[in-house]
């Protein structure tokens, strides 16, 4: 089949990723390394990129032992240009910028991807917004931490990214579903797609389309009258601009 393939692998509530062709694959955040030496191993699939969305050290532990026991080429993810591509095949996987989280962090999107996990996607036709691999900029139900401390740089990556057509699905670089939601419906406990995201939740298969995160992740709902008036209960600032919410829900605690 001809396109792009996404395997997800866990390793503790890390979410490690192989993209993959006919024979070619790239690892993103391949923590769980002997597990994609395996997958590799069993298809027959030659390592040919190792790469991360940030460089925090529980996204790049694996890129040692993947590029040792193998002839890929190690692709710094600080020198990826705003909107460069890495190719797999003749498909490109797009590289967006995305400080916020960290000064360094990246999103790789994908728009050529036929099947997950070994299964199709929506049947025979692509989806409109492919896949995002968020890292730890945006995760299902929640965002990173700052730890840039640029919290208005980290707004305008999370803007560009809900800028995303509602079918881009989102694979982010750990698992806090469980924390996320229980975070969410505490911020806004009216919300019912909060607990129909709760039952949908796959510790096995961990994402999110956008459109779902428009729904109920409160750090995308900074628009929502619920969340505005969570910003005025506590007196944070909430009426002019769309940051400035922004960075009043991020001050909440």
């Amino acid at each position: 089949m001809a396109g792009l393939h996404l395997e997800q692998f866990r390793c503790g509530d890390n979410l490690a990723y192989l993209l993959y062709g006919k024979k070619e694959a790239v690892a993103i955040d391949g923590v769980a390394w002997e597990e994609i030496l395996g997958f590799l191993d069993k298809h027959g699939l030659s390592l040919t990129y190792v790469t991360n969305t940030h460089g925090h050290f529980d996204h790049t532990a694996g890129n040692e032992p993947l590029l040792r026991h193998s002839r890929a080429l190690y692709l710094d993810h600080n020198k990826f240009p705003d909107g460069g591509a890495i190719a797999i095949e003749g498909e490109s996987i797009r590289v967006y910028r995305t400080p916020g989280h960290t000064a360094d962090s990246v999103c790789f999107h994908a728009g050529g991807v036929q099947t997950i996990r070994g299964e199709l996607i929506t049947g025979n036709a692509p989806l409109n917004g492919g896949i995002l691999l968020t890292g730890d900029t945006l995760f299902n139900g929640t965002v990173g931490n700052c730890f840039s401390g640029d919290q208005r740089a980290f707004f305008r990556s999370i803007k560009r990214l809900m800028s995303l057509p509602g079918d881009t699905l989102i694979f982010a670089g750990h698992d806090y579903v469980r924390d996320s939601v229980a975070m969410a419906e505490q911020l806004e406990p009216d919300n019912p797609d909060i607990e129909r995201f709760r039952q949908a939740y796959d510790p096995g298969h961990v994402y999110s389309t956008l459109a779902e995160e428009l729904k109920i992740n409160p750090y995308l709902r900074f628009n929502a009258p619920a969340i505005i008036a969570l910003l005025k209960k506590h007196g944070l600032p909430c009426g002019a601009t769309e940051e400035e919410r922004w960075l009043s829900l991020m001050s909440l605690e």
